[in-house]
Protein backbone atom coordinates (compact mmCIF):
# COMPACT_ATOMS: atom_id res chain seq x y z
CA UNK A 1 0.00 0.00 0.00
CA UNK A 2 1.33 3.48 -1.35
CA UNK A 3 2.12 6.10 2.14
CA UNK A 4 -0.87 8.56 2.47
CA UNK A 5 -0.54 12.06 1.83
CA UNK A 6 -2.02 14.88 2.22
CA UNK A 7 -1.75 18.86 1.87
CA UNK A 8 1.13 20.66 0.62
CA UNK A 9 4.42 18.84 0.99
CA UNK A 10 6.95 20.38 3.23
CA UNK A 11 9.77 22.25 1.40
CA UNK A 12 12.30 19.61 1.10
CA UNK A 13 9.63 16.84 -0.35
CA UNK A 14 8.52 19.51 -3.04
CA UNK A 15 12.11 20.04 -4.17
CA UNK A 16 12.43 16.78 -4.60
CA UNK A 17 9.19 16.75 -6.33
CA UNK A 18 9.40 19.20 -9.12
CA UNK A 19 13.01 18.98 -9.58
CA UNK A 20 13.70 21.41 -12.36
CA UNK A 21 10.33 20.90 -14.05
CA UNK A 22 9.84 24.14 -15.08
CA UNK A 23 9.26 23.98 -18.43
CA UNK A 24 11.30 26.43 -20.91
CA UNK A 25 13.62 28.85 -18.66
CA UNK A 26 13.06 32.83 -19.13
CA UNK A 27 15.10 35.70 -18.60
CA UNK A 28 11.93 37.38 -18.03
CA UNK A 29 11.39 35.55 -14.61
CA UNK A 30 12.37 37.39 -11.81
CA UNK A 31 11.07 35.48 -9.35
CA UNK A 32 10.19 31.69 -9.87
CA UNK A 33 9.11 28.99 -8.40
CA UNK A 34 10.13 27.78 -4.73
CA UNK A 35 9.24 27.39 -1.09
CA UNK A 36 7.73 30.40 0.52
CA UNK A 37 7.87 32.32 -2.79
CA UNK A 38 4.20 33.08 -3.21
CA UNK A 39 4.48 34.70 -6.21
CA UNK A 40 5.94 34.83 -9.07
CA UNK A 41 7.58 38.09 -10.40
CA UNK A 42 8.19 38.30 -14.18
CA UNK A 43 9.59 41.16 -15.93
CA UNK A 44 7.74 43.05 -18.61
CA UNK A 45 9.12 44.43 -22.17
CA UNK A 46 7.83 47.74 -20.71
CA UNK A 47 10.22 48.06 -18.27
CA UNK A 48 7.84 46.91 -15.66
CA UNK A 49 7.28 43.82 -13.70
CA UNK A 50 3.95 41.31 -12.89
CA UNK A 51 2.94 39.43 -9.84
CA UNK A 52 1.25 36.08 -10.11
CA UNK A 53 0.20 33.85 -7.90
CA UNK A 54 -2.55 30.76 -8.36
CA UNK A 55 -4.05 28.70 -5.68
CA UNK A 56 -6.86 25.97 -4.64
CA UNK A 57 -9.67 26.92 -2.62
CA UNK A 58 -11.10 24.39 -0.33
CA UNK A 59 -14.53 25.02 1.17
CA UNK A 60 -15.78 23.47 4.97
CA UNK A 61 -19.49 22.25 5.06
CA UNK A 62 -21.45 24.80 7.23
CA UNK A 63 -19.97 27.59 5.58
CA UNK A 64 -21.89 29.78 3.63
CA UNK A 65 -21.62 29.81 0.08
CA UNK A 66 -20.82 33.78 -0.12
CA UNK A 67 -18.06 33.33 2.11
CA UNK A 68 -16.43 30.80 -0.30
CA UNK A 69 -16.53 33.53 -3.19
CA UNK A 70 -14.77 35.87 -0.62
CA UNK A 71 -11.99 33.03 0.31
CA UNK A 72 -11.61 32.87 -3.20
CA UNK A 73 -10.83 36.23 -4.05
CA UNK A 74 -8.67 37.20 -0.54
CA UNK A 75 -6.43 33.79 -0.52
CA UNK A 76 -5.80 34.29 -4.19
CA UNK A 77 -4.83 38.18 -3.84
CA UNK A 78 -3.12 37.91 -0.51
CA UNK A 79 -0.47 35.57 -2.68
CA UNK A 80 -0.22 38.82 -4.45
CA UNK A 81 -0.36 41.36 -2.08
CA UNK A 82 2.92 39.92 0.02
CA UNK A 83 4.98 41.43 -2.92
CA UNK A 84 3.60 44.60 -2.20
CA UNK A 85 1.96 45.05 -5.75
CA UNK A 86 -1.77 45.51 -5.37
CA UNK A 87 -3.60 42.81 -7.16
CA UNK A 88 -5.44 44.04 -10.25
CA UNK A 89 -6.52 40.76 -12.42
CA UNK A 90 -7.63 36.98 -11.40
CA UNK A 91 -8.95 34.01 -13.32
CA UNK A 92 -10.79 31.07 -11.79
CA UNK A 93 -12.25 27.71 -12.04
CA UNK A 94 -15.12 26.57 -10.64
CA UNK A 95 -15.83 22.88 -10.28
CA UNK A 96 -19.84 22.12 -8.92
CA UNK A 97 -21.36 18.67 -8.20
CA UNK A 98 -24.48 17.58 -10.40
CA UNK A 99 -26.55 18.51 -7.27
CA UNK A 100 -25.67 22.06 -6.87
CA UNK A 101 -28.62 23.90 -7.92
CA UNK A 102 -27.80 27.06 -10.32
CA UNK A 103 -28.72 29.92 -7.66
CA UNK A 104 -26.11 28.29 -5.55
CA UNK A 105 -23.75 28.77 -8.43
CA UNK A 106 -24.80 31.85 -9.23
CA UNK A 107 -24.23 32.91 -5.26
CA UNK A 108 -20.42 31.38 -5.38
CA UNK A 109 -20.39 33.77 -8.67
CA UNK A 110 -21.41 36.78 -7.23
CA UNK A 111 -20.02 36.90 -3.97
CA UNK A 112 -16.19 36.41 -5.57
CA UNK A 113 -17.37 39.53 -8.07
CA UNK A 114 -18.40 41.53 -4.71
CA UNK A 115 -14.99 40.55 -2.99
CA UNK A 116 -12.78 41.06 -6.03
CA UNK A 117 -15.08 44.62 -6.34
CA UNK A 118 -14.30 45.65 -3.56
CA UNK A 119 -10.10 45.12 -3.81
CA UNK A 120 -10.59 46.32 -7.47
CA UNK A 121 -9.63 43.44 -9.35
CA UNK A 122 -11.29 42.58 -12.63
CA UNK A 123 -12.34 38.68 -13.66
CA UNK A 124 -10.93 38.39 -16.89
CA UNK A 125 -11.42 34.96 -17.66
CA UNK A 126 -12.10 31.10 -15.58
CA UNK A 127 -14.15 27.92 -16.34
CA UNK A 128 -17.15 26.81 -14.41
CA UNK A 129 -18.68 23.35 -14.79
CA UNK A 130 -20.66 20.70 -12.90
CA UNK A 131 -19.14 17.25 -12.52
CA UNK A 132 -19.06 13.48 -11.08
CA UNK A 133 -16.15 13.67 -9.84
CA UNK A 134 -16.46 16.74 -7.51
CA UNK A 135 -18.62 16.84 -4.52
CA UNK A 136 -18.60 19.86 -2.71
CA UNK A 137 -18.18 23.18 -4.77
CA UNK A 138 -14.43 23.76 -4.80
CA UNK A 139 -12.58 26.33 -6.87
CA UNK A 140 -10.23 24.24 -8.48
CA UNK A 141 -7.88 27.42 -8.82
CA UNK A 142 -7.78 30.87 -8.62
CA UNK A 143 -5.14 33.00 -10.49
CA UNK A 144 -4.77 36.80 -9.55
CA UNK A 145 -2.04 38.94 -10.74
CA UNK A 146 -0.92 43.06 -10.32
CA UNK A 147 1.47 44.94 -12.36
CA UNK A 148 3.43 47.68 -10.63
CA UNK A 149 6.77 49.64 -11.72
CA UNK A 150 10.48 48.08 -11.52
CA UNK A 151 11.44 48.83 -8.41
CA UNK A 152 7.99 49.17 -6.31
CA UNK A 153 7.92 45.30 -5.04
CA UNK A 154 9.55 43.02 -2.57
CA UNK A 155 10.41 38.92 -2.70
CA UNK A 156 9.34 36.95 -0.03
CA UNK A 157 12.90 35.88 -0.03
CA UNK A 158 14.39 39.47 0.48
CA UNK A 159 14.89 38.87 4.52
CA UNK A 160 18.13 40.28 5.20
CA UNK A 161 20.60 39.90 8.03
CA UNK A 162 19.13 42.11 11.42
CA UNK A 163 15.41 42.22 10.15
CA UNK A 164 12.84 42.32 12.69
CA UNK A 165 10.19 39.47 12.01
CA UNK A 166 6.48 41.27 12.30
CA UNK A 167 3.49 38.43 12.66
CA UNK A 168 -0.27 39.44 12.09
CA UNK A 169 -3.11 38.44 14.28
CA UNK A 170 -1.72 35.42 15.80
CA UNK A 171 -0.89 31.47 14.88
CA UNK A 172 -3.67 29.45 13.12
CA UNK A 173 -6.41 31.92 12.09
CA UNK A 174 -7.55 29.69 9.25
CA UNK A 175 -6.71 26.63 10.92
CA UNK A 176 -9.57 28.21 14.02
CA UNK A 177 -11.25 29.61 11.81
CA UNK A 178 -12.64 26.27 9.42
CA UNK A 179 -12.12 23.69 12.22
CA UNK A 180 -14.84 25.86 14.60
CA UNK A 181 -16.83 25.58 11.56
CA UNK A 182 -16.94 21.64 11.30
CA UNK A 183 -16.66 21.13 15.15
CA UNK A 184 -18.58 23.44 16.60
CA UNK A 185 -20.90 21.72 18.37
CA UNK A 186 -18.11 19.42 20.14
CA UNK A 187 -16.35 22.97 20.98
CA UNK A 188 -19.55 24.26 22.20
CA UNK A 189 -19.58 21.39 25.09
CA UNK A 190 -16.59 22.43 26.98
CA UNK A 191 -15.85 26.06 26.11
CA UNK A 192 -18.17 29.51 26.22
CA UNK A 193 -20.54 30.69 23.62
CA UNK A 194 -18.23 33.47 23.74
CA UNK A 195 -14.82 31.95 22.85
CA UNK A 196 -16.78 30.04 20.02
CA UNK A 197 -18.02 32.73 18.70
CA UNK A 198 -15.34 34.38 18.59
CA UNK A 199 -13.53 31.45 16.32
CA UNK A 200 -16.04 31.88 14.14
CA UNK A 201 -15.83 35.23 13.39
CA UNK A 202 -12.04 34.46 12.22
CA UNK A 203 -13.45 33.62 8.86
CA UNK A 204 -12.95 37.38 7.85
CA UNK A 205 -9.49 37.20 8.86
CA UNK A 206 -8.37 34.70 6.41
CA UNK A 207 -6.50 37.23 4.44
CA UNK A 208 -3.59 39.53 4.74
CA UNK A 209 -4.16 41.66 1.83
CA UNK A 210 -5.11 45.13 3.95
CA UNK A 211 -1.76 43.74 5.97
CA UNK A 212 0.47 43.40 3.28
CA UNK A 213 0.00 46.77 1.24
CA UNK A 214 -0.15 48.77 4.51
CA UNK A 215 3.14 47.48 5.64
CA UNK A 216 4.56 47.94 2.57
CA UNK A 217 3.45 51.71 2.04
CA UNK A 218 4.66 52.30 5.46
CA UNK A 219 8.35 51.50 4.28
CA UNK A 220 11.09 49.27 5.69
CA UNK A 221 9.80 45.75 4.50
CA UNK A 222 12.44 43.65 3.31
CA UNK A 223 9.99 40.48 2.50
CA UNK A 224 6.95 39.31 3.33
CA UNK A 225 5.22 36.01 3.66
CA UNK A 226 1.57 34.69 4.33
CA UNK A 227 1.46 31.84 7.03
CA UNK A 228 -0.41 29.00 4.83
CA UNK A 229 0.15 25.28 5.17
CA UNK A 230 2.90 24.44 7.88
CA UNK A 231 1.98 27.41 10.12
CA UNK A 232 3.87 30.24 11.33
CA UNK A 233 7.08 27.89 11.75
CA UNK A 234 6.61 26.48 8.02
CA UNK A 235 6.17 29.77 6.87
CA UNK A 236 9.58 31.47 8.99
CA UNK A 237 11.10 28.19 7.45
CA UNK A 238 10.32 28.97 3.86
CA UNK A 239 11.47 32.79 4.36
CA UNK A 240 14.61 31.59 5.73
CA UNK A 241 15.23 29.10 3.07
CA UNK A 242 14.39 31.51 0.66
CA UNK A 243 16.39 34.00 1.57
CA UNK A 244 19.57 31.76 2.84
CA UNK A 245 19.37 33.36 6.16
CA UNK A 246 18.47 31.72 9.01
CA UNK A 247 15.69 33.20 11.91
CA UNK A 248 15.16 33.00 15.51
CA UNK A 249 12.12 33.68 16.70
CA UNK A 250 10.41 33.67 20.15
CA UNK A 251 6.84 32.53 21.11
CA UNK A 252 7.14 32.88 24.67
CA UNK A 253 6.83 36.63 23.86
CA UNK A 254 3.55 36.59 21.82
CA UNK A 255 0.28 36.21 23.60
CA UNK A 256 -1.72 34.20 21.50
CA UNK A 257 -5.54 34.57 21.44
CA UNK A 258 -7.79 32.31 24.10
CA UNK A 259 -9.79 31.51 21.74
CA UNK A 260 -6.91 30.26 19.26
CA UNK A 261 -5.78 28.30 22.47
CA UNK A 262 -8.45 27.08 23.71
CA UNK A 263 -9.59 25.42 20.05
CA UNK A 264 -6.04 23.91 19.09
CA UNK A 265 -6.05 22.11 22.63
CA UNK A 266 -9.81 21.00 22.39
CA UNK A 267 -9.02 19.41 18.90
CA UNK A 268 -5.31 18.45 19.70
CA UNK A 269 -3.22 20.47 16.90
CA UNK A 270 -0.13 22.81 17.77
CA UNK A 271 -1.58 26.40 16.62
CA UNK A 272 2.13 27.40 15.92
CA UNK A 273 2.33 24.39 12.96
CA UNK A 274 -1.37 24.48 11.78
CA UNK A 275 -2.28 26.54 8.44
CA UNK A 276 -2.50 29.94 9.33
CA UNK A 277 -3.88 31.99 6.24
CA UNK A 278 -4.37 35.64 7.61
CA UNK A 279 -1.18 35.90 9.32
CA UNK A 280 1.53 38.02 7.49
CA UNK A 281 5.09 37.50 8.84
CA UNK A 282 6.89 40.58 7.79
CA UNK A 283 10.45 40.84 7.84
CA UNK A 284 11.34 44.31 7.91
CA UNK A 285 14.43 46.94 9.05
CA UNK A 286 14.71 47.55 12.47
CA UNK A 287 14.05 51.38 12.11
CA UNK A 288 10.88 50.56 10.81
CA UNK A 289 9.03 48.47 13.19
CA UNK A 290 7.79 51.18 15.18
CA UNK A 291 6.05 53.06 11.65
CA UNK A 292 4.67 49.65 10.60
CA UNK A 293 3.16 48.28 13.41
CA UNK A 294 1.69 52.12 14.40
CA UNK A 295 -0.08 52.07 10.44
CA UNK A 296 -1.66 47.98 10.75
CA UNK A 297 -2.93 49.64 14.21
CA UNK A 298 -4.46 52.39 12.66
CA UNK A 299 -6.43 50.03 10.16
CA UNK A 300 -7.10 47.71 13.02
CA UNK A 301 -4.63 45.10 12.59
CA UNK A 302 -2.94 43.60 15.47
CA UNK A 303 0.41 42.33 15.46
CA UNK A 304 3.77 41.61 17.57
CA UNK A 305 7.04 40.93 16.95
CA UNK A 306 8.20 37.52 16.55
CA UNK A 307 11.84 37.24 16.43
CA UNK A 308 15.09 38.21 14.17
CA UNK A 309 16.89 36.98 11.02
CA UNK A 310 20.60 36.29 12.10
CA UNK A 311 23.44 35.21 9.68
CA UNK A 312 25.18 33.97 12.19
CA UNK A 313 22.98 31.23 13.43
CA UNK A 314 24.04 27.93 12.27
CA UNK A 315 20.01 27.23 11.77
CA UNK A 316 17.00 28.55 12.41
CA UNK A 317 15.69 28.48 15.97
CA UNK A 318 12.63 28.79 18.25
CA UNK A 319 12.14 29.18 21.99
CA UNK A 320 9.37 28.42 23.48
CA UNK A 321 8.56 27.15 27.15
CA UNK A 322 11.69 28.98 27.84
CA UNK A 323 13.91 26.53 26.55
CA UNK A 324 15.46 26.60 22.79
CA UNK A 325 15.55 24.27 19.62
CA UNK A 326 16.01 24.29 16.41
CA UNK A 327 13.15 25.43 14.08
CA UNK A 328 12.54 21.90 12.46
CA UNK A 329 10.67 21.61 8.99
CA UNK A 330 6.88 20.53 9.59
CA UNK A 331 5.91 17.24 7.89
CA UNK A 332 2.32 16.86 7.41
CA UNK A 333 -0.25 20.12 8.61
CA UNK A 334 -2.46 18.63 11.39
CA UNK A 335 -5.02 21.01 9.85
CA UNK A 336 -5.83 18.92 6.95
CA UNK A 337 -6.46 14.90 8.82
CA UNK A 338 -8.69 17.16 11.41
CA UNK A 339 -10.17 18.96 8.18
CA UNK A 340 -11.03 15.75 6.27
CA UNK A 341 -12.49 14.07 9.48
CA UNK A 342 -14.75 16.66 9.53
CA UNK A 343 -15.78 16.51 6.03
CA UNK A 344 -16.15 12.85 6.82
CA UNK A 345 -18.76 13.56 9.72
CA UNK A 346 -20.50 16.43 7.91
CA UNK A 347 -20.85 13.41 4.82
CA UNK A 348 -22.72 10.73 7.46
CA UNK A 349 -25.33 12.99 9.26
Amino acid sequence: MSERRVGKPSATRLKHLLGDHFGVSSEQVLVGPGPGLDAAILALPDGRVMAIAEDPIFPAPGLPLDLLGWFTVHIGASDVAVTGIPPQFMTYTLLLPPTCAEDDARTIIQSISAAARELGISIVGGHTGWYDAVTIPTVGGVTVWGIADKAAWVSPGGAQDGDIILMTKGPAIEAVALLSVLYQDRLRKGMAEASVQQMLSRVRQITVVEDALTAFRAGGVHAMHDATEGGVFGGILEMASAAHTPACVNTDAVAVSADIVECAKALGFDPWCAISEGTLLASVAPESVSRIREAWNRVGIESCELGRFDANLPCSTVCRNGTTADLVEPDVDPFWDLFFAGLRQAAQE
